[in-house]
């Protein structure tokens, strides 16, 4: 070998990607010594720099091995590596401190679970940080809560506050730790305290954690759940409301407080084993539960006779036979349902129930999730019988996920809420190169979340919630400039719905006024479209089921049950066409027909002529009770008072649940839906517990036809669904049986459609968006009828396909727009009126 080819090489590393704050750094570190190479790594805005120096072959196989090797948490989204200069008098390897600057591309981590690590010392009586609730390292803990600016160092935290006693600073700067630079890192010496509050705002007994050998809150916490009382307890996105769930009496009066009669409960669990003694856990549940993540799970109750121990009380999910479960995602948490667990066990009448405990969201209805201890004592009073506060401050609120898990090993899960352990992880929309100003989508009414791109890559904030309440807006602008502020953008085009007087759509406004930006509108099942194209990077020719419960049309009506075509290459007006639609109904009484829908039924009933009253043996279920009313709604209907017509297969959805007899109110959004779903599962089950025949379940008609006014769009006849509906249950069939051959119904006159649709405008893919895909029997149906014809069919995988995915559709959108240099057209001055006013836009707010 020549001496000049033994000279040491040197390699420049730049990573980008979710980089910080996940133990990226040691692990360069420790990877570099093994090998015997030189060098440094240091933090920067635009991501992590490495520079190795050593022989060719050990920087090759560091080159590979940073790829493969890299810590659990980390998400390397884009490598660069390039030669350097030798230092031929350099010697060793060396952390730097971080280096801040304008530019930036790394990614904020997401809180995440605790590690299997940090459980081990909080239960090891030996461990400095046994019982401590606080506990944490780089594999796990709060980030994206607790983080005010990147480059993600401690003084950027809410963990500034908590100056490192020996043991910890010396965990945190040794390099061979997994402490090393763990920003949270803390101990029962230095770190955060709990403390726990009666509503009187007296200290409860044991109150205080003031060190390792003080009271424990958390056990009397315990008991206090255990006796009947509801906690506020503050975690690490912000409060829970909890009471223990097997105390009928405990989950009712919280319902009450939180004037919540019906809608489902979260629970949380110790661990795996005490879920499966009442809930149906398949691979797919459990390999979500298990996560990093831990989001709530919708998992299924096991029925009676099936290994069910005990169940749960009705009440926790009255309208569906499965539960919102979730296992402990923090040490709090984890001690705490080891301590309720505990005190179970000593319970002679307990001994035999799993503990679990009601875990829903800490807020006041229709208000954001509470974060900070003044801001839950005031906004939970009333609500809470007792507080466990920390002083670690929430610094931004993330509520839990929710997923369910779809049939089939390899299918992604259905997100209903997107936030805690996925927010703020970027979506890529677009090919590497992609290059446009950054875009803000401001997101729908209800379910809201914002988004900003930046480049390829968009990111959706965690969910934000209905916009009815004053500080619900204020959230959303408090996410969207805390997440500004992270990525270091500034928007150059904003997007809204295209429904006025949508309270996202006025902050878009006001935002585009107060920054000089130009502002765009885009149709909201269009931007339902965008979003599942989005999801998959796809460009082309598609067409997309939009099936949701409003949104409204650039004619003034209500959308909701489209299939629409579009090409997203083709930004001109032909290139975003609807192809085709649900028939029409009438919502008398507007706001009031989402809140009741047996007034949508009735409506259908006399729009088709069929008998309003008794026939047979069938009577609508809403008679006689309210038979004045209906002939007030006959006078509406006739008169063409307060009645918006629209297109909803959401509330299709609910005019069939009510004809059924499941759901004449709605407390919730959804409801009647979810019970028409429960029962169709019913209806596709012999009470034997065999599986029904097709000719059971055989689907109602549902054809389809040019439109007469317009023959280029085609209507679905859902009038034909809903008639059949009504001609069974005048024949007596069983209410389940009719909802299951209903969902068939529906799957397959939207399926037929469209099919015949792409074959007509040589199109291959079919996408679908909109809150009613949350209904897995109805996707699943569509999506294998869809694929028998040859259709590659796209789905939500990282979004909900309710309106939680809008922001991304409409920030993709006036990306796509930018990148292309197409005219940004102004939203003109006036636009058709919504009709019936802002009413639709307002369902249960």
């Amino acid at each position: 070998m020549t001496k000049h080819s033994s000279r040491p090489r040197r390699l420049r590393f730049t990573v980008q990607g979710q980089v910080q704050g996940v133990g990226f750094r040691p692990f360069v570190f420790r990877l570099a010594k093994e090998l015997g190479l030189s060098g440094f790594v240091r933090n920067e805005t635009h991501g992590v720099l490495i520079e190795v120096q050593g022989k060719s072959s050990d920087l090759r196989s560091f080159s590979r091995r940073l790829e493969t090797d890299a810590p659990p948490l980390a998400g390397l989204r884009a490598l660069h590596c390039e030669d350097a200069p030798p230092r031929p008098e350099e010697a060793g390897f060396l952390i730097l401190a971080s280096r801040d600057g304008q530019r930036h591309a790394v990614l904020v981590s997401p809180d995440t679970g605790t590690c299997p690590e940090c459980l081990a010392e909080i239960l090891d009586p030996d461990n400095r940080r046994f019982s401590y609730p606080f506990t944490n390292c780089t594999a796990c803990g709060p980030r994206y809560s607790i983080i005010r600016s990147v480059p993600y160092d401690r003084p950027a935290t809410s963990m500034a506050c908590f100056p490192l006693c020996p043991a910890c600073r010396a965990e945190y700067e040794n390099p061979r730790d997994r402490r090393f630079h763990a920003q949270p890192n803390a101990c029962p010496e230095c770190g955060p305290k709990l403390r726990l509050v009666h509503a009187s705002g007296k200290n409860a007994p044991d109150a205080e954690q003031s060190g390792k050998d003080a009271g424990d809150p958390l056990e009397t916490l315990a008991g206090l759940l255990l006796a009947g009382e509801i906690a506020a307890i503050k975690g690490l996105g912000g409060f829970h409301l909890a009471c223990d769930a097997q105390n009928p009496t405990a989950v009712a009066e919280l319902r009450r407080r939180k004037r919540r009669p019906h809608k489902p409960f979260a629970v949380m669990v110790p661990d795996l084993e005490e879920a499966e003694r009442f809930a149906d856990i398949g691979p797919a549940e459990k390999k979500l539960l298990l996560s990093p993540e831990k989001p709530i799970v919708i998992c299924p109750l096991l029925p009676d006779g099936a290994g069910n121990a005990s169940g749960l009380p009705s009440l926790v999910s009255p309208d569906t036979e499965g539960v919102g479960l979730m296992l402990p995602y923090t040490p709090l948490h984890f001690l705490l349902l080891r301590r309720f667990r505990e005190l179970s066990l000593r319970d002679g009448k307990r001994a035999r129930l799993p503990a679990v405990l009601v875990m829903t969201s800490g807020n006041a209805p229709g208000a954001p999730l509470c974060l900070g201890n003044r801001e839950a004592a005031s906004g939970l009073a009333g609500l809470a019988d007792v507080f466990l506060f920390h002083n670690r401050d929430i610094l931004v609120r993330v509520d839990d996920s929710v997923l369910k898990a779809r049939p089939g090993a390899t299918r992604a899960p259905v997100f209903f809420r997107r936030a805690r352990g996925y927010a703020p992880r970027p979506l890529r929309f677009a090919p590497d190169g992609f290059s446009a100003p950054c875009v803000l989508g401001a997101g729908a009414d209800l379910k809201n979340t914002i988004c900003l791109t930046k480049g390829p890559d968009a990111f959706v904030s965690q969910h934000i919630g209905d916009l009815e309440h004053f500080a619900a807006t204020a959230f959303h602008a408090e996410a969207r400039d805390h997440l500004e502020a992270l990525l270091r953008v500034k928007p150059e085009l904003a997007v809204r719905d295209l429904h006025p007087d949508f309270q996202s759509s006025r902050a878009a406004e006001e935002f585009a006024a107060q920054r000089g930006l130009p502002l765009l509108s885009l149709q909201h099942h269009f931007a339902h479209a965008h979003a599942v194209l989005g999801e998959h990077g796809f460009s082309g020719k598609a067409l997309v089921m939009a099936m949701d419960g409003h949104g409204y049309g650039p004619d003034g009506t209500s959308w909701g049950g489209e299939i629409l075509y579009l090409d997203t290459g083709d930004f001109r007006p032909q290139a975003h066409r609807r192809l085709a639609h649900l028939a029409p109904m009438d919502l008398p009484g507007g706001d009031a027909a989402a809140r009741e829908p047996w007034r949508i039924a009735h409506a259908l009933l006399v729009r088709l002529g069929l008998p309003t009253g008794r026939y047979g043996a069938f009577t609508p279920p809403w008679l006689p009770e309210r038979a004045k009313e209906t002939r007030m709604l006959a006078d509406m209907l006739a008169r063409g008072l307060n009645c918006v017509s629209g297109t909803s297969c959401g509330r299709l959805f609910d005019a069939v649940s009510a004809l059924l007899g499941l759901c004449l109110e709605a407390t919730y959004e959804g409801q009647a839906a979810t019970r028409l779903e429960e029962a169709q599962k019913q209806g596709e089950t012999r009470k034997s517990g065999g599986t029904r025949t097709q000719a059971d379940t055989a689907p109602y008609p549902c054809p389809f036809f040019p439109k007469p006014e317009d023959p280029r769009v085609m209507l679905v006849d859902s009038h034909a669904l809903f008639r059949a509906v009504y001609e069974d249950l005048a024949a007596s069939v069983p209410p389940s049986v009719v909802a299951a051959r209903f969902h068939r119904g529906l799957a397959a006159g939207l399926a037929a459609c469209a099919i015949r649709l792409a074959a007509a405008s040589g199109v291959r893919h079919v996408g679908l968006s909109g809150g009613c895909f949350q209904n897995l029997s109805l996707s699943s149906e569509i999506r294998t009828l869809l694929e028998k014809a040859g259709l590659e069919t796209l789905e939500h995988e990282f979004l909900p396909p309710g309106d939680g995915c809008i922001s991304f559709g409409q920030a993709v959108y006036g990306a796509m727009t930018l990148s292309r240099a197409v005219p940004v057209i102004p939203i003109p001055d006036e636009l058709p009126a919504a009709q019936g006013g802002s009413e639709e836009k307002k369902f249960f707010k």
